[in-house]
């Protein structure tokens, strides 16, 4: 059969090099474009053909296509069929299952939270519950990797999987017959009030239903009395255009600049301008950014800065700047190609500097950037005069040469996590600690707090559970705080964010932002700015 194969191949490789000879006499002999394809196609056709060992064609090609990408631009890539649905996922704004947060606690799937009106919570799967086989195939206790287990949960839309479901205080495994569907991916993590009147949206991508979700989240600030607005685009990687130029369309006036894109030699490849009747386009707005804010959280960043709209806040985002334009090929695999740059609306490229075919060094650039001290000292940075632009209002420089400079800087605290506790936490000791108190604590939780403002104002994580962490960290891995004045900031650490996971666990991402937040530097500072123009903003 393979035989049978490798001549088909090579049939239609032949045929496709006969097909362009003509073209190719026609333009000349020596024509570069052509000559190169020619040889591109006849090399295949002779490894494939005469090679003395049996090849993989398929994986050849796969390598010579990423082999030429990899000598363009950092972002011109290529995926597989399996690699491209995986990456897509989250922009979509769906996929197809059975709708369990869940996370892995001794190589057993423990459920988070069943999503709200999803397949699981239909038929009666509860947080905490342990799902142990799916269609009569064990997962827990079989060292059965992540990535698997979402596979077996994950299928068709209509399809039925047969779960098997340990549940606290019932003996047995119980069995649950689950219809999947399809289960929205949201955008937004955190919608709420951080103080009266101050509005607080965090989101952490650009996806097909980002705008919508931004809309119900500014109506919603809305209805609760929201005056002034932040923003949040910390760690936000970007996705999808024509999504950031629809949610910066909410904070800008109609018919101004968001972005345009420019191509080889210049070509103009498009514009985007607001399409108006913006829901926030008057009040304060404050968008915080930082090292990881890429793309299209750049665009959204760049529009707001360059239309004087709002205070831009954090550190100098990432600077991807090039525009790929998705190529799916027949197999369900995908080259995403470079074709165009971003520019803001005064101007300003947001592609930061590199070198064709050395994607390392484009790698380590935010690592550089910590050598050179750029994101702990604003002073190491320096601009030449050539990439000074003015806003398009109040005329205030604003600086190119990759990524958008904030208006106001704030270093990065690397004091604020211990060592230890960044090995804890790498370690996967407190998230364990996590799952394991909500295991035996989730229903008193829930009988004490009804609400997550009482929640918030009472509980504290006891110190027998920071202290059992340490033991279990310190008997099994040597990881020990070197003074007391690193174990007492150790726990404080974790005492924050273990508040953080269980408020999490018990209501959603958006309690727990509420909680680890008001200890977030770049958050600190943009409510010291608004606490500076209306002094009823410092009341919690």
């Amino acid at each position: 059969m393979k035989r049978i194969l490798s001549i088909a191949i090579a049939i239609i490789l032949q045929s496709f090099i006969l097909h362009h000879q003509s073209s190719i006499s026609a333009q000349g002999p020596t024509d570069p474009r052509d000559v190169a394809l020619r040889k591109l196609i006849q090399s295949t056709m002779m490894i494939n053909q005469f090679y003395v060992d049996t090849v993989n064609i398929g994986r050849q090609v796969e390598d010579a296509i990423t082999g030429m990408l990899s000598k363009l631009d950092p972002h011109s890539t290529y995926t597989n069929a399996k690699d491209t649905k995986k990456m897509n996922e989250p922009l979509k704004g769906n996929f197809d299952g059975i709708g369990v947060q869940f996370n892995m606690l001794d190589d057993t799937l423990v459920v988070i939270q069943p999503v709200a009106k999803g397949p699981s919570e239909k038929v009666g799967i509860l947080a905490g519950d342990r799902i142990v086989s799916v269609n009569d195939t064990a997962i827990a206790g079989v060292k059965m990797s992540r990535e698997d287990i979402m596979g077996r949960l994950r299928g068709p839309r209509g399809t039925i999987v047969q779960l098997g479901v340990i549940r606290r205080g019932i003996n047995g495994v119980l069995p649950f017959t689950v219809k999947r569907d399809k289960i929205p991916v949201t955008s937004v993590d955190a919608a709420f009030l951080i103080r009266p009147g101050i509005g607080f949206i965090r989101f952490s991508n650009f996806s097909a239903t980002t705008h919508d979700e931004i809309i119900e989240a500014i109506n919603k600030l809305k209805k609760q009395g929201m005056t002034s607005l932040i923003l949040d685009l910390q760690g936000n990687g970007g996705g999808y255009l024509g999504a950031a130029a629809e949610i910066a369309s909410e904070f800008i006036q109609k018919g101004e600049m968001i972005v345009y894109t420019r191509g080889r030699g210049g070509i103009n490849m498009g514009e985007y301008r607001s399409s108006g009747g913006g829901l926030f386009t008057k009040d304060r707005l404050l968008v915080l950014v930082d090292e990881q804010s890429a793309s299209a959280a750049e665009i959204l960043a760049g529009a707001i800065q360059d239309h004087d709209r709002g205070t831009i806040i954090g550190r100098r985002t990432f600077g991807k700047g090039l525009v790929q334009r998705p190529i799916e090929l027949d197999d369900g695999s995908m080259i995403r190609l470079t074709i165009a740059r971003y520019y803001t609306p005064s101007g300003r490229c947001i592609q930061k500097p590199y070198e064709k075919g050395d994607s390392k060094s484009y790698a380590r650039d935010v690592i550089e950037r910590y050598n050179r001290g750029e994101l702990t000292n604003a002073d190491s940075i320096h601009f030449p005069d050539s990439l000074r632009y003015k806003t398009l209002k109040e005329g205030r420089t604003v600086y190119g040469g990759g990524g958008i400079m904030p208006d106001i800087f704030v270093p990065l605290d690397t004091t604020r996590f211990t060592k230890l506790y960044r090995e804890l936490t790498a370690r996967s000791y407190i998230n364990n600690a996590n799952l394991h108190y909500m295991d035996g604590h989730r229903k008193q939780l829930q009988k004490n707090y009804k609400d997550f403002k009482s929640f918030n104002a009472k509980f504290t994580m006891p110190e027998e559970v920071l202290d059992e962490v340490l033991e279990k960290a310190a008997a099994k891995d040597s990881l020990r705080a070197r003074d007391d004045e690193e174990l007492q900031k150790t726990k404080q650490n974790m005492r924050l964010i273990l508040k953080g996971l269980v408020a999490r666990d018990l209501w959603d991402l958006s309690e727990y932002f509420q909680i680890i937040y008001e200890e977030d530097p770049v958050v600190i500072k943009a409510l010291e700015v608004l606490a500076a123009e209306d002094p009823s903003a410092k009341k919690k």
